[in-house]
Order: structure tokens, then sequence, then C-alpha cells
């Protein structure tokens, strides 16, 4: 392959949000948005944008009212539901909200679509958690036909019905925008994904659970492609998500996450059995610092531009390659620490994985060994130009 033809791998964040219930809720919604703001100038490709309903941390309640908001105060980047949860939903509202945002952002949407995380939200829809995938699939392709058929839908479930229903317009993005499925430990999320040829993403990719089971979703994914006529998949499609924050030392980026990581870990190893197995794993006692679980974790990195570049070199050794690397955003450094890493991230990390400094490096590394031959030449032509001056000098005289 030349290198010309190189894969631009794509960066960008999944964003819960993730902020400590005592906070200021107001305040926490205008950093993310600020945050947005700066990932859209430092040239990151994408934001998932969450949607919970309890816990007090995840505060997002509506993705596409957030990104309405963000995709005014940005350009490039795309703004992605991180995810709705289709089973909270009818589909026909669904779908025509998406077509709205997709209308609004001009075709920078993309829809990611999960069953819901939080037990909790579905408890207080009084919804069977159990049931959730189900509901999920029987909504996504009711919202697939409202996006694509010609004509009106007639269908009818157990908990939603379409009655002559058809969008009032096309999305902007044809035939839609793109749709994501979330794939974490089970097979469906894979299986669902093939069925309707969408890329997967995988929220639990860095977990040990997760990063197991990531060359099994994509055997059952491509094997769904084909059963289902889509074809081989791209792994260009498939993103990845796990949990990054660097500084120019590992000790500066440790003292950073120190600012709030007792406060986040309390969340994020909110699972009493995925904190024991953690524990047992590792053979940390109980009383182990949030940041020793959570380099035992293998959730992602705390350290390094190069420790990230390692990082993201074995998620693509593991997986067997992907397109997009997700930093799932942690609320524990301060707010300007946080911008700092995502810049430190930007300067350093992506231009790796993007083979976009390569020929800087070259001219580089050329010019400096060359430097010798150079000053020759510059001697020579200094010494030239004194030669004639002094020649037409002495003419005058």
């Amino acid at each position: 392959m030349s290198t010309h033809d190189r894969t631009r791998m794509k960066f960008g964040v999944f964003l819960g949000p993730e902020h400590k219930p005592t906070n200021n809720p107001t305040l926490d919604l205008e950093r993310d948005l600020q945050l947005i703001e700066h990932l859209d100038k430092l040239g990151f490709d994408e934001a998932f944008v969450g949607e919970h309903h309890s816990s007090g941390w995840e505060i997002i309640s509506s993705p596409e009212v957030f990104i309405a908001a963000a995709a005014q105060r940005t350009r490039d980047i795309k703004l992605g539901t991180g995810v709705i949860s289709l089973p909270y939903h009818h589909p026909l509202m669904v779908a025509e909200r998406m077509t709205l945002l997709d209308h609004l952002t001009r075709g920078r949407l993309i829809m990611g679509v999960g069953p819901g995380a939080l037990p909790s939200d579905a408890a207080m829809m009084g919804l069977e958690y159990s049931s959730l995938r189900e509901r999920m699939e029987e909504s996504l392709e009711a919202i697939l036909a409202l996006f694509t058929a010609d004509g009106f839908i007639d269908r009818k479930t157990e908990w939603f019905e379409l009655r002559q229903a058809q969008l009032q317009m096309l999305p902007y993005t044809r035939p839609h925008p793109e749709v994501a499925v979330t794939a974490v430990i089970s097979p469906a999320g894979a299986m669902l994904a093939g069925r309707f040829g969408l890329p997967m993403l995988a929220l639990a990719a860095a977990t040990d659970a997760g990063s197991r089971v990531l060359a099994e979703h994509w055997d059952i994914y491509s094997e769904q492609r084909e059963l289902h006529g889509h074809g081989p998949g791209n792994r260009e499609d498939w993103r990845l998500v796990s949990v990054i924050h660097v500084a120019p030392t590992r000790e500066e980026a440790e003292r950073q996450v120190s600012y709030a990581i007792e406060d986040a870990g309390r969340y994020l190893f909110r699972d009493a059995s995925f904190l024991k197995a953690i524990y047992d794993s590792s053979g940390l006692d109980e009383g182990a610092s949030i940041l020793d679980v959570f380099r035992a974790s293998n959730l992602g990195v705390v350290g390094t531009p190069e420790d990230a570049i390692e990082h993201i070199e074995r998620m693509q050794e593991v997986s067997g390659g992907y397109g997009t690397h997700l930093i799932r955003v942690l609320d524990w450094a301060t707010p300007q620490d946080t911008l700092n890493s995502y810049e430190l991230f930007a300067r350093e990390v992506v231009p790796h994985f993007q083979d976009s400094n390569r020929r800087r490096v070259e001219n580089w590394n050329s010019f400096h060994n060359s430097e010798g031959d150079f000053q020759v030449a510059l001697g020579a032509a200094n010494a030239r130009a004194r030669k004639r001056y002094e020649d037409e000098k002495s003419n005058r005289l």
C-alpha cells in the first residue's frame, strides 16, 4: 500500500456527562458546551452526548436539545447522540427529532442508539429492564423504515403503533443520518448492527470483559451483515471508547486527576461486580486508592502522550483494527487541566495515527542532516557577493 493510502484515524469524545452531584448543574452544562467548542477548534472529529434520567451524575436528559445548542457554537465537529435510549420513546418521535436535528446541523448528526444503560431510568418508567433490547430492535426497524420507505408505514407491537405514519420531510443526509449501534458485552448489539448494516459503537472496549469480546463481536457483526445482504463491514466505521487524560509527565497527569478522582471513581466503579473483578484480577485490597484501581481496571490511561499512543495501539491490536477512538469524558481534573489534556492529545497523539506530521519530520531530518552542506553553500554565496562588491568598487576607482 502506498503511504498516500494510509487511513486517517478519527478521534472524538463520549460525553455522558459525568459530574459530581454537588456541583452547580447550570455551570456543568455550560462547561460541557465549552468543551465541545474547544474540541471543534482542535480538530476533533466527533462528540457523542448521552441520555440519562437518574443518578444525579449524567444530567443530560435530551441529547437532541444539547446537540442543537452545541451545533450553534461549533463549525466542523460531528455531533452524536450517545446514545438515544430507543425503548423510552415512540419511534415516530425519534425519527422526527433526528430529521429536524439533521437539518439544523447541516448533516453533522450521528444517531447513536442503545437500549438504555441505567436500570434506574427504566424503573421510573415502569419498564422491565430485561426487555429493553427487544424493544430497541423493534424501534430501530421502524425508525429506519420511516427514514427510507416510500408511502406510509403501518406497524403494531406490544408497546407502540404506527398508523399511516410518514415523516413530514426527508432527512438532510440521504438516505438518513449515520446510525451507530451500541455493542457492549453481549452479542445482541453486534447482531443488531450487522442485521441492519450499521456501524458498531463499543462502549466497554477498554474493560477486560469488553476487550475479550471485541474479536467475537466483529465476527458476529460480519456474519450478520453477510446473512442480510449488506456485504463485508468496514473496520473504519467501528468506534471504540476508553478513558484518557494526558499531561507532559505521568506524575503531572496523576496530580491533575487527583483533583476529583475519588469522587469520579465512586461513580465509575459503582458496579460492585465490576469492582470485585478488578480486585480479584489485580490483587489489590479494598483500601487501595482509586488511582490504583483505575490503573488495574485497564479502562484507559492517565499519563503522557506516549502512554496514550501505546494504549490506542494496543486496542488496535486486540480489536483487529478500528477507525475512531472516543475518549470517555470524566470530570476528575480542573476545567483548565481538562482542556489542556485534549489540546496536548490533539497536538502529540492524533498526528501519530493520522500520519499528518510524517512529511514534516522527514523534511526536518533531511534539513538537519544537510545543515553542514547548506552552511558551505551559504558561505560560498556570501563570499561571491562580497567579491562582486569588491570588484565593482575597484572598477569605480
